[in-house]
């Protein structure tokens, strides 16, 4: 990581992969959400078992360090930091081992086995958890390499039947993401296009142009093979091109062989052969180490301003998070404030979402925008789809009609069965004004449930007693709102106003009912007119007429019957007392009646369904009356009680309820998940910030960027091998027992 008050690189590009060193390690603190978005430029080796991938990253390194063996070795990712620097010691760190050394590279390899076991067990199992090591050495290149395990088809020890697509989906899980270069190792022994290397580096780079292509094993291919084609791209093309190296054989590495030896061998090697003249810049592990720098520098070069501009809007959602989350405070007086801070706040969001001036949603109603249409949705629209007589039948009408004349019948259509009717109807109203109260009510609850959600989530106990306040606060509005509904219900029952202006009675309604009732021919005929119409005052006339005829008509029939009663038992005025003995015998006997059914049904007339007719009419022109008039009563009824009151009122009323020093304590508590939530993202937001300083502090170039290193100065990075020179290119190195002796090209059979 760059040090403020250094002085700048002379070549800045020398710096770069340092940089990305650094914010590895910073970001490699985060988890696995947090890092998300935020992967770095690396080069991820990858190959099947057994294919060499070890042995090429030790000879990067130039040591051995890396556990070895028959069966799968690397078994849990490894992140290999290398950094070159000036002095002569060599050592390795590791992250989970902060501020410890590691000079004995023996050690390294126990440390790395050691923290293997520790998290995939001890019996070849398999574990995606990364181990980060850090190397410094004079003899690198900077460079971020990623040692992934082997694909492997048999499964072994403890590792799981499905073990080679565990590895293959943990391999893509780096390989997928564009900021990675995928080092795709494949041995030359075998089939390179049937290299599983290859085949994963091509799903996850179609284009091949992010995959360098390295080939192991170049000393033991087939007699009269090579890999020149191979090597030129002729075979399998990819961007980066290929670089053929020869590794250490298991014999070497059982006899402990250095990797430095490894390396002269490996240059005499290429020397000799005649096969691979002319192809220098592809031949060997330095020329290796100089294209991952080169490749991964100005992959770097390429990424970092996408870096920078997700590391800032990562550090601008977590800065924003912490900031909601805020600081611990303990004192009584501490919490008082942000009690009332809190309570002032949900009061001004509560009244924000009634009012919709916050959080105004674009894709379905909110907060107040719900309230207006329950009001004019739901309940205007359903009182003005009632029909006012559609509970009431003619039966009905009629029945009351009579009943209201009592014993001596209707001369004329009473204003009683009228008002009896309408008020019936009127009284229908009721509940659903009364439920237009409770949906309010809920939409009011719902308003309160969702303001500070985040906020209050950190204080259950006081997110718990605030509900349980809201609630009952809006349940005490919801009483005088329905007790205002009933009364306005009420009053609109007590008095039947057939006065209003609106209200349609009179003759105007007998002429409306008339044409309803009777046929056109009828009532033609009735009017009297020539154009057909009834004119009102001739048809109440007319049924006034008819009432007074069948009410003499009555009178008569009653008198008659008494009279002639009478003279039958009396035997007349003609008819003296002595003949009362002879005539009672010859009086007829006395006729029974029949006894009144218990349940009476009104008779039906022509007359009757005019009147039914006329009763219906004036129900529906004052029932639209008092429904105008409910519905514009009922929102303002609500609005004033239950609305609005909440809006001036609540603030109050929860500081009276919630602020009390005996219940802080209580209510500002926060949940050790809460408290375990705030100091991680105190953490994430010290790494994230740590990682915007190591970007800006760095001065960058672009033109700069792309020089990296001075490749004359440093040739290859790796130390200068001794004994290599002059007439040694005709000296090819074999591997035996003792040492590496020289043996003329001319006896090397291949």
């Amino acid at each position: 990581m760059p040090n403020p008050g250094a002085a700048v690189p002379e070549t800045v590009g020398q710096a770069v992969i340092p940089l990305i060193n650094g914010l590895q390690d910073i970001i490699a603190r985060l988890d696995g959400d947090a890092a998300a978005g935020l992967e770095l430029p690396q080069v991820a080796a990858i190959g099947g078992q057994s294919s060499g991938k070890s042995s090429v990253l030790e000879a990067l390194v130039g040591r051995d360090f890396l556990p070895r063996g028959p069966d799968i070795c690397t078994r849990r990712p490894l992140v290999l930091q290398l950094v070159r620097h000036a002095a002569p010691e060599e050592w390795g760190e590791f992250l989970h081992v902060p501020g410890r050394q590691f000079h004995d590279f023996e050690q390294i390899k126990r440390e790395i086995q050691l923290e293997t076991d520790k998290e995939a067990g001890d019996n070849k199992g398999v574990s995606e958890k990364q181990i980060r090591l850090k190397i410094f050495s004079p003899n690198v290149l900077d460079i971020t390499l990623v040692d992934l395990p082997g694909i492997t088809r048999v499964p072994v020890g403890d590792q799981p039947s499905d073990i080679e697509s565990r590895i293959r989906a943990m391999i893509m899980q780096y390989i997928k993401h564009p900021s990675c270069i995928i080092l795709a190792v494949s041995p030359a022994n075998a089939d390179l296009a049937n290299s599983d290397a290859l085949q994963l580096a091509r799903l996850a780079d179609p284009d091949g142009s992010r995959t360098i292509g390295v080939i192991t094993k170049l000393d033991i291919m087939d007699r009269g093979t090579d890999a020149r084609n191979f090597l030129l791209g002729n075979v399998i093309p990819l961007k980066f091109g290929y670089v053929g190296v020869v590794n250490r054989s298991q014999e070497d590495i059982n006899f402990n062989r250095s990797v430095k030896d490894a390396l002269a061998f490996e240059e005499k090697y290429f020397l000799t052969l005649p096969a691979y003249h002319g192809l220098a810049h592809c031949c060997g592990v330095p020329q290796l180490a100089k294209k991952l720098n080169m490749i991964l520098l100005k992959h770097v070069t390429n990424m970092l301003p996408g870096l920078k501009t997700r590391i800032n809007a990562q550090l601008v959602a977590v800065a924003k998070e912490h900031a909601a989350y805020g600081d611990t405070v303990e004192s009584v007086a501490g919490q008082g404030v942000k009690l009332l801070n809190i309570l002032r706040k949900y009061c001004e969001a509560f009244s924000s979402m009634v009012e919709g001036k916050n959080r105004v949603s674009t894709d379905k109603l909110s907060g107040g925008a719900r309230i207006h249409y329950i009001f004019q949705s739901i309940f205007v629209k359903s009182l003005e789809e009632i029909d006012p007589c559609k509970s009431i039948s003619d039966e009905d009408i009629r029945t009351t009609i009579q009943n209201s004349g009592g014993p001596k019948g209707a001369m004329f259509l009473p204003e009683v069965p009228f008002e009896i009717l309408v008020r019936k109807q009127i009284g229908r109203l009721l509940d659903p004004s009364l439920q237009c109260a409770q949906f309010i009510y809920d939409e009011l609850i719902k308003i309160s449930h969702s303001c500070l959600i985040s906020e209050l989530q950190k204080f259950p106990a006081l997110k718990k007693r605030l509900s349980e306040v809201v609630c009952s606060f809006l349940r005490d509005g919801l009483r005088p709102a329905e007790t205002m509904i009933t009364h306005i219900i009420e009053m609109e029952m007590d008095y039947i106003n057939t006065s209003h202006p609106s209200f349609v009675g009179g003759t105007k309604v007998v002429e409306l009912a008339k044409h309803e009732v009777l046929p056109p021919k009828t009532s033609a005929s009735l009017s009297g007119r020539k154009d057909g119409t009834i004119v009102g005052s001739e048809i109440q006339l007319a049924a006034e007429r008819s009432q007074k005829s069948r009410a003499v008509f009555a009178r008569d029939a009653i008198r008659r019957a008494s009279v002639e009663a009478e003279t039958s038992l009396t035997g007349g005025n003609q008819i003296g007392n002595s003949q009362v003995g002879e005539s009672s015998s010859k009086l007829p006997s006395i006729i029974p009646l029949k006894e009144p059914p218990i349940t009476l049904k009104p008779s039906e007339t022509e007359q009757d369904a005019t009147e039914v007719a006329v009763v219906k009419l004036l129900i529906k022109s004052y029932y639209d009356i008092v429904r105008k008039n409910i519905e514009d009563a009922i929102p303002k009824a609500v609005m004033h009680f239950l609305v609005n009151h909440t809006k001036r009122d609540l603030h109050n009323f929860l500081i009276r309820k919630l602020y009390r020093e005996n219940l802080l304590n209580e209510l500002m508590r926060e949940t050790d998940e809460v408290l375990m939530r705030r100091q991680r993202i105190q953490e994430m937001l010290e790494i994230l910030e740590q990682a915007h300083r190591t970007l800006e502090e760095f001065p960058f170039e672009v033109d700069k960027l792309e020089k990296g290193y001075n490749l004359t100065e440093h040739a290859t990075g790796l130390s200068k091998i001794h004994g290599v020179s002059g007439d040694s290119t005709n000296v090819i190195y074999t591997s035996s027992p003792n040492c590496y002796s020289p043996h003329r090209a001319s006896h090397m059979v291949l």
